[in-house]
Parts: structure tokens; C-alpha cells; sequence
């Protein structure tokens, strides 16, 4: 088995090995993840994080020892907080790194930071402050950063920056926690999550108070939340179903 760290701010991480292939998420600086197969320009990688799957260009990332991927991905999660920031290598090259990014491999890749670092677990109630930093980022599927996101993405992202782990797809994360009965029931940073006309859950987003959620959907957004689903103030329809309601702290 080999190992692999992202040594790069943002990189796409592909469903088939092409880089004309859809992009299916994106490995940011710091990430960890095991390579599954590696053939001559591509590797099918495995995050530690969340154990999602896809392509990485070989050129977007460092191998690494065994050991320095078990300590990095069992030490406790130090990440950037900071919209944008930069790290720097022996020679004073910049790299820009987005929010979020983790900073346990700095020593490892021989960069400094000088950016605001976050160690601690937050409380429940600091996740719908974490998710305005991401307010009218552009949708895009497969992002994970405030200059492009999806809804799992940024529903992940914002978690991560309070200390909690959530798998990356919404129908993954709608496993997780504990289903609630109705949306009275529901407190700010709770999850909702949608379905399609097939019953698969396609959306998520993190509930607020006053029946309001913010979510990705076209951009990051504020909408209303009733008991059919998303209510689209702009368009004036209901633009999602919804499922389930999960408590995940």
C-alpha cells in the first residue's frame, strides 16, 4: 500500500482518470489519503478523512511513509481558518491554501504558516456562524472551498472547521446522527436533508433559526424552511423536498 499527501492548495479529484473526467470532490492542502492503484499519470486515491474514492493527478501530490500517514491522520485535526492564506517552502515560494486546509503535514512538507489556526472542538452553536464565511459561494459540483462548492461540500466543510467529521455526499450524511420527527424538534446546525422524484437524497443543507436554512444551491444561499422543503424567496416556489431532519451533535 502507498500513501499520499496534497502538498497543493486545491486540487480536483476526478471520477474516471482524465482530466476531462467530472470532478467528484477536491483534495485540499494537507489532505491524506492511500493510493488504491497508481498507473503511469493517475492514482485512484482513498481520504482518510471521509474514505471518499476518486483520480488525483500524480503530479498533485507527495508520496509518504506508512508511519508519517498513521501519525498524521490519527493526530488531532489542526486546520486554517482563514478565507486564503499562504504557506511557504525552504526557498520563500508561496503556495495559497484555502479554509479549512490541514496544517498537521507542515513539518512533513518543510512549509511555514503564519495564518490563524484552529485545534478545539466548537460547540453546536458556532455552525451556523462557521457557515456564513461561505454565503454566496458559486455552486460547484465537487468544490469544497468558498470560491466554489457544493451543498455536501459546504455542509462538510463547515462541520470540519468546528472539529466534526460528515462523510461527503448527502446521501451519506443523511447515515449519520439521529433522525428527528419534526422541524420544531430541529436546533440551528442541524441537518435537512432532500430527495428526488426517485427517493434518493440529492441535497443538504444546515438548518438556522426562525425556519430558515442555508445551503448551496446555485449559490450559498438563505431560504425558508417548512415542512415540504425549501421555499425559494427569489423564485417563489419550493425548489427541494424534503426527507429527514438529523441531529449529528
Amino acid at each position: 500500500m502507498q500513501y499520499g499527501l496534497c502538498n497543493l492548495g486545491i486540487v480536483p479529484i476526478r471520477l474516471e482518470p482524465s482530466d476531462t473526467s467530472e470532478m467528484v470532490t477536491q483534495a485540499l492542502y494537507g489532505d491524506l489519503f492511500k493510493v488504491l492503484e497508481q498507473r503511469k499519470k493517475w492514482s485512484r486515491i482513498r481520504f482518510a478523512f471521509d474514505k471518499y474514492e476518486g483520480w488525483i493527478d500524480n503530479k498533485q501530490y507527495i508520496e509518504i511513509e506508512e508511519a508519517n500517514y498513521k501519525s498524521l491522520s490519527e493526530a488531532e485535526m489542526k486546520l486554517s481558518y482563514d478565507l486564503i492564506e499562504f504557506v511557504s517552502d525552504a526557498s520563500n515560494n508561496l503556495y495559497p491554501i484555502p479554509t479549512g486546509s490541514d496544517l498537521n503535514g507542515l513539518a512533513l512538507l518543510n512549509h511555514k504558516f503564519d495564518g490563524t489556526i484552529i485545534t478545539t472542538k466548537n460547540s453546536k452553536s458556532e455552525i451556523v456562524k462557521t457557515s456564513f464565511q461561505f454565503l454566496n459561494a458559486p455552486y460547484l459540483w465537487g468544490g469544497k472551498t468558498p470560491f466554489g462548492i457544493d451543498c455536501s461540500g459546504f455542509t462538510q466543510m463547515v462541520y470540519k472547521l468546528n472539529g466534526y467529521k460528515l462523510y461527503r455526499d448527502a446521501s451519506e450524511q443523511a447515515t449519520q446522527g439521529d433522525a428527528l420527527s419534526f422541524i420544531e424538534e430541529s436546533e440551528p446546525g442541524d441537518l435537512a436533508f432532500f430527495d428526488n422524484a426517485e427517493g434518493n437524497i440529492t441535497h443538504v443543507g444546515i438548518i438556522m433559526e426562525d425556519n430558515y436554512i442555508i445551503h448551496a444551491h446555485g449559490k450559498v444561499r438563505i431560504d425558508r424552511l417548512d415542512h415540504s422543503g425549501i421555499y425559494n424567496v427569489d423564485k417563489k416556489l419550493h425548489t427541494h423536498k424534503l426527507r429527514v431532519i438529523k441531529k449529528i451533535i
